[in-house]
Protein backbone atom coordinates (compact mmCIF):
# COMPACT_ATOMS: atom_id res chain seq x y z
CA UNK A 1 0.00 0.00 0.00
CA UNK A 2 1.17 3.50 -0.77
CA UNK A 3 0.22 6.91 0.54
CA UNK A 4 -1.14 9.59 -1.78
CA UNK A 5 -2.50 12.90 -0.48
CA UNK A 6 -2.62 11.49 3.04
CA UNK A 7 -4.75 8.51 1.97
CA UNK A 8 -3.59 4.93 1.83
CA UNK A 9 -4.07 3.35 -1.59
CA UNK A 10 -4.03 -0.31 -2.39
CA UNK A 11 -1.25 -1.19 -4.86
CA UNK A 12 -2.41 -2.28 -8.27
CA UNK A 13 -1.03 -3.34 -11.62
CA UNK A 14 -4.30 -2.54 -13.42
CA UNK A 15 -3.43 0.00 -16.12
CA UNK A 16 -6.85 1.67 -16.12
CA UNK A 17 -6.71 2.18 -12.35
CA UNK A 18 -3.18 3.56 -12.53
CA UNK A 19 -4.10 5.99 -15.31
CA UNK A 20 -7.25 7.07 -13.50
CA UNK A 21 -5.32 7.75 -10.30
CA UNK A 22 -2.57 9.60 -12.16
CA UNK A 23 -4.68 11.79 -14.45
CA UNK A 24 -8.23 12.00 -13.09
CA UNK A 25 -8.55 11.24 -9.37
CA UNK A 26 -9.33 14.41 -7.45
CA UNK A 27 -9.33 16.58 -10.59
CA UNK A 28 -12.91 17.77 -11.10
CA UNK A 29 -12.18 19.51 -14.42
CA UNK A 30 -10.57 16.40 -15.89
CA UNK A 31 -13.37 14.19 -14.56
CA UNK A 32 -15.98 16.43 -16.21
CA UNK A 33 -14.18 16.11 -19.56
CA UNK A 34 -13.95 12.34 -19.11
CA UNK A 35 -17.69 12.08 -18.38
CA UNK A 36 -18.52 14.15 -21.46
CA UNK A 37 -16.32 11.92 -23.63
CA UNK A 38 -17.96 8.82 -22.18
CA UNK A 39 -21.40 10.27 -22.98
CA UNK A 40 -20.36 11.05 -26.57
CA UNK A 41 -19.02 7.53 -27.02
CA UNK A 42 -22.18 6.01 -25.52
CA UNK A 43 -24.42 7.97 -27.91
CA UNK A 44 -22.34 6.85 -30.89
CA UNK A 45 -22.46 3.22 -29.78
CA UNK A 46 -26.24 3.40 -29.28
CA UNK A 47 -26.85 4.84 -32.74
CA UNK A 48 -24.65 2.18 -34.32
CA UNK A 49 -26.24 -0.63 -32.32
CA UNK A 50 -29.80 0.47 -33.12
CA UNK A 51 -28.94 0.89 -36.80
CA UNK A 52 -27.38 -2.59 -36.97
CA UNK A 53 -30.32 -4.17 -35.10
CA UNK A 54 -32.62 -2.59 -37.69
CA UNK A 55 -30.48 -4.21 -40.41
CA UNK A 56 -29.61 -0.86 -41.97
CA UNK A 57 -26.39 0.41 -43.48
CA UNK A 58 -25.24 3.93 -42.69
CA UNK A 59 -26.37 4.95 -46.17
CA UNK A 60 -29.84 3.46 -45.67
CA UNK A 61 -30.29 5.15 -42.29
CA UNK A 62 -29.08 8.43 -43.76
CA UNK A 63 -31.70 8.20 -46.50
CA UNK A 64 -34.45 7.61 -43.91
CA UNK A 65 -33.22 10.53 -41.79
CA UNK A 66 -32.70 12.86 -44.74
CA UNK A 67 -28.95 13.27 -44.45
CA UNK A 68 -25.78 11.68 -45.82
CA UNK A 69 -23.95 8.53 -44.84
CA UNK A 70 -20.95 10.63 -43.78
CA UNK A 71 -23.14 12.41 -41.21
CA UNK A 72 -24.29 9.07 -39.78
CA UNK A 73 -20.67 7.90 -39.73
CA UNK A 74 -19.67 11.02 -37.76
CA UNK A 75 -22.57 10.59 -35.33
CA UNK A 76 -21.47 7.00 -34.64
CA UNK A 77 -17.87 8.11 -34.00
CA UNK A 78 -16.93 8.07 -30.31
CA UNK A 79 -14.99 11.33 -30.75
CA UNK A 80 -17.93 13.28 -32.20
CA UNK A 81 -19.16 16.09 -29.94
CA UNK A 82 -21.96 17.67 -31.98
CA UNK A 83 -24.95 15.46 -31.22
CA UNK A 84 -28.04 17.63 -31.49
CA UNK A 85 -31.35 16.70 -29.95
CA UNK A 86 -33.09 17.40 -33.25
CA UNK A 87 -30.86 14.95 -35.14
CA UNK A 88 -31.17 12.31 -32.42
CA UNK A 89 -34.96 12.63 -32.67
CA UNK A 90 -34.82 12.22 -36.46
CA UNK A 91 -32.71 9.09 -36.08
CA UNK A 92 -35.00 7.74 -33.38
CA UNK A 93 -38.07 8.31 -35.56
CA UNK A 94 -36.43 6.55 -38.51
CA UNK A 95 -35.71 3.57 -36.24
CA UNK A 96 -39.21 3.63 -34.66
CA UNK A 97 -37.79 4.73 -31.32
CA UNK A 98 -38.02 7.86 -29.20
CA UNK A 99 -35.36 9.84 -27.41
CA UNK A 100 -35.61 9.91 -23.63
CA UNK A 101 -33.70 12.44 -21.55
CA UNK A 102 -33.08 11.92 -17.85
CA UNK A 103 -31.47 14.11 -15.23
CA UNK A 104 -29.52 12.11 -12.68
CA UNK A 105 -27.35 13.08 -9.74
CA UNK A 106 -23.77 13.78 -10.70
CA UNK A 107 -21.07 11.76 -8.99
CA UNK A 108 -19.60 14.96 -7.59
CA UNK A 109 -22.93 15.94 -5.97
CA UNK A 110 -23.44 12.45 -4.61
CA UNK A 111 -19.99 12.42 -3.02
CA UNK A 112 -20.43 15.77 -1.30
CA UNK A 113 -23.96 14.98 -0.03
Amino acid sequence: MSKKNGKTQKRTTDAATILHRRYFAGKADKLAILEEERANAAIGRQICSLREKAGLSQRELARLVGTTASVICRLEDADYEGHSLAMLRRIAAALHKRVEIRFVSSRHSAQSA
